[in-house]
């Protein structure tokens, strides 16, 4: 009997496991360590964003120490508290996006923009080709910046920001 890989990647084992019996947690040497309810431990765990770009909160896929994908996370949301938790502080760590929270300064010269902003890692400032390519827009309202050194600075909701810092964004939006 034929077996087409779409099929075989519905009934790989691991895929079936349910998201209400796994827990992640920091083991005392700072790795964190996976234990799934049918008594499977994996000793060392990557997450890893399988769409960071078009679902950049969901589609998290924890991998082992040899690289194999043990399970994917459709949503943070079907999992336990302190496993949300180890998850998002090891996506922060892989993907180091500051995230911005108040624009206080930003002026343009000569195709480049300046930026003086306050972010989850302190105050910043950054140079920005202007450019379409350096601006993602991952939503109607979420914008991922890249400037000159590639660096990344996520703004999730603009919205959410000040007035004064949506004024200056302005001719982006």
């Amino acid at each position: 009997m034929k077996t087409d890989n779409k099929q075989l990647a519905e009934t790989d084992a691991t895929k079936q496991i349910d998201l209400k019996s796994i827990r992640l947690f920091y083991h005392p040497d700072g790795k964190p360590r996976l234990i799934i309810k049918d008594d499977r431990c994996y000793l060392s765990v990557k997450a890893v964003f399988a769409a960071p770009l078009s679902h950049p909160n969901a589609y998290i896929s924890l991998i082992d120490d040899k690289g194999e994908e043990i399970c994917m996370i459709p949503s943070l949301d079907d999992l336990d508290e302190g496993t949300c938790e180890v998850i998002q502080k090891e996506l922060a760590k892989r993907y180091l996006s500051a995230v911005i929270y108040k624009i206080d300064a930003m002026r343009s010269e000569f195709g480049v923009s300046y930026w003086d902003v306050q972010t989850d890692r302190g105050e910043r400032e950054f140079v920005v080709e202007e450019n379409p390519n350096q601006f993602i827009w991952l939503s109607d309202t979420r914008v991922l910046i890249i400037d000159v050194d590639g660096n990344r600075f996520d703004i999730p909701d603009y919205t959410q920001l000040d007035a004064q810092s949506i004024r200056l964004m302005a001719h982006l939006i």
